[in-house]
């Protein structure tokens, strides 16, 4: 959809949109009303429910995981037990609340916003879709959401504390607090709250009228253009409530600076206890003023610079390390790849783990029946274990073909799969949590590129990620000759570590363990059916053991009967 160009297409453009976007407000607002109560109660009372079920487990193995972490020294360790208790209440409040304001504020969002996205491009039967969409769907999200935050406050929260038990002190150093510097940085990080918060918030009161109109200008100007958010559908109820609430937005962004000015004078506290120096962390509290007032510059795009002093705050190595990792990085971004000539397509993060649990099952299958993956593995992974070869070698095993797809193909970001989608920097989810994910699979496909793995290397690698390091898998299949070089074999075993550890961290994101249980279902479902059952593999273990008994021995007789391998019906259950 092209902008209209010249001044009356423009004037004639706006008026035939403004009947057109309050009445789809209008309609999406009724059904916002009638179904927020709806999906408030939802996701208050099942959100709720599990904060409050497991807050006694939580207090319980959170203080026993402490104890048992070898990471932490025994000061630390006292004084994380005697913050915990206000840490985990504030928990409680504000997990319950902000349960109850988000499902009232979704509930009454999502009908408005699949309102306008029924009459996007592309869409059929729009009247009924307008009144449809935003309805049962919201509902439903609801309940996922609901499971979704149970599995991550059960399987992820003990994910993290059985890391913290389990992670050994690199040299026998732990961590631990330097009691001597804790007066001076109680004092400090004092003085930074005090003299920031002042200072901050008369800044941001200062540059607040100049917010307003040029937001006001912005906006009004894409307005009558049909430009930038009002040229999206679905963007457009944030792009007509800005204009109308954007002296509102202008005063959350005032409030929001003077939140953020408490921490932000508080950190001078941190700055003396990191550099052992009640010096710099009075330096640190003048930066930060500049620090301020040059981001607020730059997002709101007037002059660089800043009338406040920046002294520096950190030692000359520390500055020095810095300086080098930020140029290693514009060198590393300044790199010229050749460009690449696969279709760009905006992708969200549930899109993303969407195509790596279809890749995971694509490839489940296919090892199933290859014996790589053997009932023992189903077993665990039904029994909701972790560390298996299914929960976290699968995974993974996507993810290497795709960072070795990437890398033949000489592509600019991450092929996901063979139909070329592509993931770079460009279309990636902008958020800073996905980044956490990207930059290490953009690093690690780098240094595969820069290693030239051989065939034989790439296959070798392939299995021990899959079969997750485990020495008895690695010795009863197949996985071809390893590199006779140790520091090759060192090399290999670092990178399938790292990406076992990535692929873990994946794990723990709150929809993936629904995704994951989607898969074993599947994968039950599909094999049963590709081998004559009309019933999926039950999760006895009985029952899976028959199953693939029979399906080894099925494996034998096809060298020297074909006709073996032809559906039978088979009582598994």
């Amino acid at each position: 959809m092209e902008p209209p160009k010249g001044c009356l297409a423009s004037l004639w453009n706006f008026i035939c949109f403004i009947p057109f976007f309050f009445g789809l407000l209008l309609l999406g607002t009724i059904k916002g009303i009638f179904f927020c109560p709806i999906a408030c109660l939802i996701m208050g009372i099942g959100n709720s429910g599990i904060i409050l079920g497991l807050w006694p487990l939580h207090l319980c193995w959170t203080y026993y995981s402490i104890l048992r972490a070898k990471l932490l020294g025994p000061i630390l360790k006292m004084i994380l037990c005697i913050c915990l208790p206000a840490l985990l209440i504030l928990w409680l409040v504000l997990g319950i609340l902000g349960s109850i304001v988000g499902g009232a504020l979704y509930g009454f969002l999502s009908p408005v916003f699949a309102t306008f996205d029924a009459v996007g491009e592309g869409k059929s039967n729009e009247i009924f879709r307008c009144f449809y969409d935003g309805t049962w769907d919201t509902i439903k999200r609801s309940c996922t959401i609901v499971r979704d935050f149970g599995d991550f406050c059960y399987h992820s929260y003990f994910s993290y504390m059985d890391d913290l038990q389990k992670e050994q002190p690199v040299d026998r150093k732990y961590y631990e607090i330097k009691l001597l510097y804790v007066p001076g940085a109680l004092i400090a990080g004092s003085l930074g709250l005090m003299l920031d918060f002042p200072l901050i918030s008369l800044i941001a009161i200062c540059k607040s009228p100049y917010m307003l109109f040029k937001g006001w200008h912005r906006l009004f100007h894409d307005l009558i253009g049909r430009e930038g958010p009002f040229l999206e559908t679905i963007c457009v109820p944030f792009a007509g409530l800005a204009i109308i609430l954007w002296p509102m937005a202008v005063a959350g962004a005032v409030l929001g600076s003077m939140v953020s000015s408490i921490f932000l004078g508080a950190y001078a506290g941190v700055v003396v206890y990191q550099e052992s120096s009640f010096w710099f962390g009075l330096c640190y509290i003048v930066a930060s003023w500049s620090i301020y007032d040059e981001y607020s510059n730059d997002t709101l795009d007037m002059p660089e610079g800043s009338c406040f002093p920046r002294p520096k705050y950190h030692r000359k190595t520390a500055l020095t390390k810095s300086t080098s990792h930020a140029a290693s990085f514009s060198k590393r971004g300044s790199l010229k790849r050749t460009e690449s000539i696969t279709p760009m397509v905006d992708l969200k993060p549930f899109a993303l783990l969407d195509i790596l649990f279809k890749e995971c099952q694509s490839h489940g299958e296919k090892f199933v029946l290859e014996g790589l993956i053997t009932p023992e593995d189903i077993e665990e992974a039904s029994s909701n274990k972790s560390g298996t070869v299914i929960s976290i070698g699968l995974p993974a095993y996507c993810l290497l073909q795709a960072v070795l797809r990437s890398v033949k193909a000489n592509s600019e970001g991450i092929l996901l799969n063979d139909d070329h989608t592509e993931i770079t920097s460009k279309n990636r989810p902008k958020d800073a949590f996905f980044d956490w994910f990207f930059n290490p699979f953009i690093i690690m496909r780098d240094q595969i590129k820069a290693q030239k793995l051989s065939e034989e290397e790439e296959n070798y690698l392939c299995k021990l990620v899959l079969l997750n390091g485990e020495p008895k898998k690695l010795k009863s299949v197949n996985t071809g000759p390893a590199p006779e070089s140790e520091r090759r074999r060192a090399e290999l075993d670092a990178l399938a570590r790292r990406l076992q550890g990535i692929t873990k961290s994946i794990s723990r994101y709150p929809t993936s363990r629904r995704h994951f249980q989607n898969l074993v279902n599947k994968l039950s479902v599909e094999l049963a059916k590709k081998n004559g059952s009309s019933r999926p593999i039950g999760r006895s273990k009985s029952a899976i053991v028959r199953y693939f008994s029979f399906n080894k021995s099925r494996a034998k007789q096809s060298d020297s009967d074909p006709d073996s391998l032809r559906p039978r019906d088979v009582d598994i259950v």
